[in-house]
């Protein structure tokens, strides 16, 4: 399966702001039913989550991923793993503990730190209970981890290890190891696999019961999911350090200049040597390929000329910034190659193509059939006199139709930032006509009938898929992340209201029954 041919409409949220009354300050996996329950009222038939995946720690990016296979544990539920049930659940707190937990769940923003502070403290507790009371009784549950734990062994089993060595150092990255360990010696290894078995184990029992509560939350969405493929991970993650002779350590990733930086962005990643790769099959890839669609019922690439082509910039050097491969027949041929990876892999495929794109990715991307964004804000004619904006009735039937992304301010925002002449330009638009004044003058405030107005339109509008950020629909300012800043707003916001709420709030409910009227009106 590669993508849907019918018409729909999907709701994208990060899985952090999806905070619920029983959550522990944080957007939890258990919370995504509830998410997926009231989209499916909306007439919704697909959510969007940001990355899931391990983030390093002290980041709180979910593009900062520390592993391309594990989830992070972050999201668990803790008061639902049985082993915490077992100590008294959330009445069995120590009192320094249920202090914390008052305090995160108090917090206006997520507090990532604390959050996986407390979460670790409790679930280790838990864990050593399931050693004790499961392993030593060699119960169902036992049969059931041991079962995974083989299962999941081809990513499982060097994760936990990179893990349980990243710990006993103090979470410091593995070229800031003994040099034994960094550069795998295998007597170092061996050594350190008998000396941190436990704490392996434990890693291990961290990931079965994320994968359960995911799996378990996924089967009860009323809707598909879409998960958020990193275009990159960090080099200090168990994926670099046993393939090392795969990624570049001398040179970080980023991209040219563009709207979102004058100067470029430098993400500090290390590009993967894609010659090399290719002698391997592409094995990681595949592996990526394969994990993720484990987890997802489809997935958006993020930042797909990456798969074509990667923004080099050596280290330390006065060399050029350089692209890598360096000519276009092979940048078209090995992403063609890696799209196609994804595309076998059962996963239904969108792929974010904004920035800087060459028209032959584009190309490339059609005939492979793949839909990329078309962000309405910036769907203009810009060699036409005027710049006139381009109505989503004309966008092509293969991409997907949004009024912003998780970079990008608020539709609210935008609007207001806007100048006179644009606000004017915009809504000449066939679909604005609802909200045009008779003298043809822009409203300055961000009433809702603008914003209903632009949802109705990329509802109604050509293409095949549509994607509205969840601030979006309610005309919010909230704004999820500024590129290329780093500050305690990023990645941290919060839903105003309890997602397990939302289905008996007067107002969420009134907003997705006028969505699902729209979906109904215009087929998706």
């Amino acid at each position: 399966m590669s993508t849907s041919t019918s018409r729909q409409c999907g709701i994208g949220a990060p899985l952090f702001s999806l905070v619920s009354g029983r959550s522990w300050g944080i957007g939890e996996f258990a919370d995504l039913p509830p998410f997926a329950e009231w989209c499916a009222a909306a007439g919704q038939r697909y959510v969007q989550v940001l990355p899931l995946n391990e983030i390093s720690p002290g980041e709180t990016s979910p593009y900062s991923s520390m592993t391309a296979m594990a989830l992070d544990p972050i999201y668990i539920h803790v008061p639902a793993v049985p082993d915490v049930l077992a100590l008294g659940g959330e009445t069995g707190l120590p009192a320094d503990d249920a202090a914390a937990l008052d305090a995160v769940r108090a917090a206006a923003r997520v507090r990532y730190a604390d959050v996986r502070g407390l979460k670790l403290r409790v679930l280790r507790r838990g864990y050593l209970r399931f050693v004790r009371d499961e392993l030593g009784t060699r119960s169902a549950r036992a049969v059931a981890f041991e079962s995974y734990v083989r299962r999941e062994g081809w990513w499982l089993d060097g994760y936990a290890l990179f893990r349980a060595i990243h710990a006993a150092h103090d979470e410091r990255a593995w070229w800031d190891w003994p040099s034994a360990l960094a550069y795998s010696d295998p007597a170092a290894l061996k050594d350190a696999g008998a000396a941190l078995a436990e704490e392996q184990r434990f890693r291990a029992w961290l990931q079965w019961i994320a994968e359960e509560q995911w799996q378990a939350a996924r089967q009860a969405a009323d809707v598909r999911v879409f998960g958020d493929l990193p275009f990159m991970i960090s080099g200090d993650s168990p994926d670099v350090w046993t393939r090392r002779e795969q990624f570049r350590l001398d040179a970080t990733v980023g991209v040219p200049p563009d709207a979102f930086s004058e100067t470029g962005q430098d993400w500090g990643l290390p590009p993967w040597r894609w010659d090399v790769m290719r002698g391997t099959g592409f094995q990681w890839m595949r592996a990526r390929a394969r994990r993720t669609a484990a987890l997802f019922d489809g997935v958006r690439i993020d930042h797909l000329v990456g798969l074509y082509r990667i923004y080099v910039r050596p280290i330390d050097t006065t060399l050029e910034k350089v692209f890598s491969p360096a000519d276009e027949p092979t940048q078209s041929q090995l992403g063609a190659t890696l799209l196609n990876v994804y595309l076998g892999s059962g996963l239904e495929v969108v792929a974010e193509d904004l920035g800087t794109v060459p028209d032959f990715v584009r190309w490339s991307m059609a005939r492979l059939g793949v839909p990329g964004f078309k962000v309405m804000r910036w769907e203009r004619a810009w060699d036409t006199d005027g710049r006139p904006f381009v109505d989503p009735s004309a966008y092509p039937e293969v991409a997907v139709a949004l009024s912003g992304t998780h970079d990008t301010e608020s539709l609210a925002q935008w609007w207001r930032d806007l100048t006179d002449a644009d606000r004017t330009a915009f809504l000449a638009l066939p679909s604005m006509a609802a909200v045009r004044r008779a003298d043809g003058a822009a409203p300055t405030p961000f009433v809702p009938d603008v914003r209903d107005a632009v949802i109705r339109a990329l509802v109604g509008g050509a293409s095949r898929y549509v994607m509205l950020p969840l601030q979006d629909v309610f005309g919010w300012d909230a704004r999820i992340n500024t590129p290329a800043t780093v500050n305690d707003q990023n990645w941290t916001w919060k839903s105003p209201v309890a997602v397990d709420r939302w289905r008996d709030d007067a107002d969420w409910v009134a907003r997705a029954e006028w969505l699902a009227a729209q979906c109904r009106a215009s087929g998706r």
